[in-house]
Parts: C-alpha cells; sequence; structure tokens
C-alpha cells in the first residue's frame, strides 16, 4: 500500500537483492542475476509517485455538537491515500466519519502522513501532531522502510519511540503494520518471496515495539492480497499498483474495531470473536502469520484478539459508485473544512 520512490529505490533493490542471493544457501551467481533482473523489470512498471493525494483535514459530524476528537494521521502513502481523488475517499476521512457515527461525536481529523515517508521521518510527523493535542493516533508505516532497504533496528526504534511520545501526551495510538509487499504484482518469485520474508519481519519487530511503548497494532499483511487478485479493477486505483477507495475502505474496516476498542467505547464491534494472551514476540510473531489480528498490552504478556471487520450499524445512502462511502455511510454534510 505504500508508494515507492522508483528510481531510487528499486537500484538499492537490486543490490540489496544481489547480496542477499550471494549470502542465502543454495543461491548462485545464476540467482543473484534473475533477482537484480527482476528489480530491474519491477523499476520500469511501477509508477512515480505524482501529484499528493487529495486532504480530508477538517471536521467530521459536526452535527453531533461538542467538543470534536482530535484525530492525526501518520505514516506513508497508505495513511496519506495516495491512489484515490476525492478527500473522502482517503483512510484518514474514513476514520474520521466511521469514529464520529459510532460514537455520535464530532471528529476534527488533521493529517499528516507523508507520500514515500520511511520511519525516520516519523519524529517530524510527531512533532506536528503533539500541537493538536491528539486524543487518538493512527500509524500507517513500514512499506517504504522494506523497498529502500532501512535498517530495521533503526526503523522499529524511530516507531516506538514516537508511539511512546505520543502516549507519554495522553494520545492513545493504534498502528497497522508493514503489508506483505510480496503481494504486489510487478514483484515476480524469487523477489516476491524475499519481499514477503523482509515484510513480516519488519511487521513482527513493529509489533513488538508497539507494544511495549504502550500501543496496540494491527496485522495487515497480505489481508487484501486475495481480494486484490480476485477483483483488481475494482481494489487498485488508475495506476493498477496503489489500492483504490474500495481497497482503502477495506484495510479500515479491518483496523476499525481496533480503534473503536482502544477508544473505549461499549459496541457491539468491539467484542473479539477469538482472543489469547502470548509472550509478546510470540503474539508478533502469530499475529503475522494471521493477518487481522489486534496485539495489545496486558501487564507482562500481550493479548490477541480477532473481531469481524467493521459494518455500520445503519449506513446513509451513498451516490451509485460511490466505493468508499459503503464502508462507512459518508455523506457530504459529514464533513466541514477548517
Amino acid at each position: 500500500m505504500s508508494t515507492i520512490d522508483v528510481p531510487s529505490t528499486h537500484w538499492r533493490w537490486i543490490k540489496t537483492a544481489g547480496r542477499v542471493a550471494g549470502a542465502t544457501a543454495g543461491l548462485t551467481a545464476l540467482s543473484a542475476g534473475l533477482l537484480m533482473r527482476q528489480a530491474a523489470e519491477a523499476r520500469r512498471v511501477i509508477p512515480m509517485a505524482e501529484a499528493p493525494p487529495p486532504r480530508g483535514d477538517g471536521v467530521y459530524g459536526a452535527k453531533f455538537g461538542g467538543k470534536p476528537l482530535e484525530l492525526v494521521i501518520l505514516g506513508d502513502s497508505s495513511a496519506a491515500g495516495y491512489g484515490v481523488h476525492r478527500p473522502r475517499e482517503t483512510p484518514g476521512a474514513l476514520f474520521a466519519t466511521g469514529i464520529s457515527r459510532r460514537m455520535r461525536r464530532p471528529v476534527r481529523l488533521h493529517r499528516l502522513a507523508v507520500v514515500g515517508c520511511v520511519s525516520a521521518g516519523l519524529p517530524y510527523q510527531v512533532d506536528a501532531a503533539l500541537e493538536y493535542e491528539p486524543d487518538l493516533a493512527i500509524i500507517l508505516i513500514g512499506g517504504n522502510d522494506v523497498t529502500h532497504v532501512s535498517a530495521r533496528p533503526a526503523a522499529v526504534r524511530h516507531l516506538g519511540d514516537a508511539v511512546r511520545r505520543l502516549r507519554a501526551a495522553g494520545c492513545r495510538v493504534v498502528v497497522g503494520t508493514c503489508p506483505d509487499l510480496g503481494a504486489i504484482k510487478p514483484i515476480k518469485p524469487p523477489l516476491r518471496w524475499l519481499a514477503r520474508r523482509w515484510s513480516r519481519q519488519l511487521a513482527a519487530a513493529q509489533t513488538v515495539a508497539v507494544v511495549e511503548a504502550g500501543g496496540r497494532t494491527v496485522s495487515l499483511g497480505s489481508l487484501l492480497g486475495a481480494m486484490f487478485e480476485a477483483d483488481p479493477v475494482r481494489m487498485y486505483s488508475a495506476d493498477r499498483f496503489h489500492p483504490s477507495a474500495e481497497g482503502y475502505a477495506r484495510a479500515v474496516s479491518v483496523m476499525m474495531p481496533t480503534v473503536m476498542a482502544v477508544l473505549g467505547t461499549d459496541d457491539r464491534v468491539t467484542l473479539p470473536v477469538a482472543e489469547d494472551v502470548r509472550t509478546l514476540p510470540e503474539a508478533a510473531d502469530e499475529a503475522v502469520r494471521a493477518p487481522g489480528t489486534e496485539v495489545a498490552p496486558a501487564g507482562p504478556w500481550a493479548r490477541m484478539r480477532r473481531y469481524r471487520w467493521f459494518r455500520p450499524a445503519a449506513a446513509a445512502p451513498v451516490p451509485s459508485g460511490d466505493t468508499a462511502g459503503g464502508a462507512v455511510g459518508y455523506t457530504p454534510e459529514d464533513h466541514q473544512v477548517g
């Protein structure tokens, strides 16, 4: 789901693929050459980011009255909503509308996510976020750390520090961990297999860091992969690489139960269909293998939960073809800019 800085990123993939191929048992110089050719092919096929995604900042659900809940969206293009054309189709708008309708409370959205961002950019986003005294932060990050071959310990440390700073300010935090980049079609096997391995390793490490810092994670992994393969016209945007409005709405629907749970709402959507307690490393490893799993602190342990996907109790009518609206019951009256 992340936007890739293609010219620099895939040359790094070429170099890294060659190094990994040379270091992996059973792979030969021929294998390294194959990986390098595949990375070069992906570099030609995957488009560059052009215009920035639309902004959806403003108040949602002003009709409910009262003090708005302050929501900040941090991370990379998957948080910013690159690939859609209308503000209401972005993840931030979908989260804000869904929260507002469930809580019957206004939500003020501040989208601080940056297309192409790696985890090292999170400190600057957190600096900006803290100025708004946020009640809730949703972070989607990691894809660019894989494609840019960022040092995993440093990337994880930046994320953990970001969560820790937000929690110290009294802000609740939900993190969608690194998606499975092995699901991207322009990346062919065996490079796809390496991308999947790197993505899972980063997602597991992110889970440990976030939970230790007091946040909650939701594993995205390959959760959307089968849907994207079955219906690429609906799930991909026009560039055939980034998710469409429907694709983002699906991702939001997976995270929404955890978002509502962390806000402490008494709502049927927050009732888990499965629950278990493990050590944090065990929970992180299992969550990566079972996309859609929430991992949260539970004293010296970690609690794993799985929910039914978010579905609105009574979605408002939406115009024909407005795929994102169907996920949260969006109407134009929900949003006030400013």
